[in-house]
Order: structure tokens, then sequence, then C-alpha cells
């Protein structure tokens, strides 16, 4: 079969004076892929992200979560510190993470029902499941 560009490939490519030849960089951004849809491949990745429901607590371990917390608030005053695993609600789609807090509680706020950490960090009551004491 015959190659249809055998009559041009010989030739150089024109060369003007007032033109200068455009880079290898701009000549290929010419043939990059267009993104019709904006954010698409964003929206995929968001809905492949996966969050974790909230756990509901047994007894028991509401009962454990009273006490430490009970404890807790009872030897503020000495400064312990602690651990608290807590759910962070997701900003964009239903359910959410646990997440783990180690510090010194300054102060129980019972106006917004929250710990307050030394360095200023907040957690709500409701969003606890689980407070450990270090040392």
């Amino acid at each position: 079969m015959p190659d249809n560009y055998d009559d041009i490939k010989h030739l150089t490519r024109p060369q003007y004076d007032d033109l200068h030849p455009m880079s290898m960089s701009d000549r290929a951004a010419q043939f990059s892929p267009f993104a019709a849809l904006v954010g698409y491949d964003d929206a995929v990745a968001e809905t492949a992200r996966l969050t974790d429901s909230r756990t509901v607590m047994t007894e028991d371990e509401m009962s454990e979560l009273n006490d430490n917390l009970n404890r807790l608030l009872d030897s503020l005053d000495e400064q312990p510190e602690i651990s608290v695993t807590y759910f962070v609600p997701d900003e964009k789609k239903s359910g959410g993470k646990y997440v783990e807090k180690v510090g010194v509680v300054r102060i129980f706020d019972s106006y917004s029902q929250e710990l307050v950490f030394k360095d200023r960090f907040r957690i709500n009551i409701q969003d606890i499941f689980k407070i450990e004491f270090k040392g």
C-alpha cells in the first residue's frame, strides 16, 4: 500500500520573516484534550469518596463514656492528658469520619457543651465516642 504523503515528506517547513516558529509545547497544546464537562472528574471523585456513618453506642459504651467524662471534669485542675475519639460530619455528603485528638482539656464550656483544649480546639460532647486517659 503506497504512503499517501510521499510527495510532501521531503519538503521543509515554510519559514516567514515576520513570524517566529511556534515552540513545540505551544504546538502540542493545540492538540491537548478538551474538557467539555468542567468539574465532571471532581464530581466523580467526590461520589467515590467514602464516609463513615455515625456509630450507635451500646449502653455499656455510653456508661463508660459518661464515667470517663465525669472523671475528666472532676480532674480538670490536674490537667490530665487525654485521647478523645469524636465524629466529624462530612461537609459535602452524609456521614463523616472518626478523628482522634490527644491533648489537655482546659475547661468544659457548659453553655456550648464543648470540651476546650489548651490549644483552643473545641469538641462538642454530642460528637464524642470515646475518652481515654493517657499515662
